[in-house]
């Protein structure tokens, strides 16, 4: 999959940044590099990324707005490079639409794994199309619509609901989806659930004080239903 994949890296610091790119390109990947905001939104229009790595603390435009004007017309997975055990970073790349995070300085196999686990979740799944109300879910195609419109879903966003949908009814808790969505452990950090939750309530619900489709299990976790 390495071998495939085009990275888009956006660090400002020239020796971190050629560093990344350097071990990124050594374990099998394409690499896109770009020093601030702007540089990164002109070659995500111009060339086709698979995956972008992004920091935080960006000249210009930082990291955070570049993920939301990215998440206006794209789903491609959004990996944010955050500082160490900065809450703010963590939450604020989360709520922009950011996929995954992880803490620099960052082991480059360790963000090989974290750009290989986010790619998984785009993986097909043949399975017929599914109807809950308004809601279609075609595991086939990887598309969901509501309404009759089809919706811009993340990768990650897509693989929680497909998760959830698989069993209906059926509680799981912040651990297990983590286990389930991200594929990797987060020592019980549950704030990529609930701000993944809240991005794709946003999407599918008519009513988000009121949710139809991905309803909380007060002390326990999410279910998906009863619709």
């Amino acid at each position: 999959m390495a071998a495939m994949a085009t990275v888009l890296l956006v660090e400002d610091d020239p020796a971190a940044r050629q560093g990344l790119e350097l071990a990124l390109r050594r374990l099998g990947y394409s690499v896109q590099a770009a020093g601030d905001g702007e540089a990164a939104l002109e070659g995500i229009r111009q060339a086709a990324v698979d995956v972008v790595v992004l920091d935080v603390m960006l000249p210009g435009l930082d990291g955070f707005e570049v993920c939301r004007r990215l998440r206006r017309g794209s789903d491609v997975p959004v990996i944010m490079l955050t500082a160490r055990g900065d809450d703010l970073d963590i939450m604020g790349g989360l709520e922009a639409g950011a996929d995954d995070y992880v803490v620099k300085p960052v082991e480059p196999r360790v963000l090989d794994a974290r750009i290989r686990a986010v790619m998984r979740r785009t993986a097909r799944v043949g399975s017929p199309a599914e109807t809950y109300g308004e809601l279609v879910i075609d595991r086939g195609s990887l598309t969901v619509r509501r309404g009759g419109c089809e919706l811009s879903l993340t990768p990650t966003e897509l693989r929680l609901l497909l998760v959830l949908s698989a069993s209906p009814r059926q509680v799981f808790s912040r651990g297990q989806l983590l286990d389930l969505v991200w594929e990797h452990d987060y020592l019980g950090d549950s704030r990529l659930v609930d701000a993944c939750v809240q991005r794709l309530r946003a999407k599918i619900e008519t009513d988000t004080s009121e949710p139809r489709y991905i309803q909380t299990a007060r002390g326990f976790g999410y279910r998906f239903g009863p619709v």
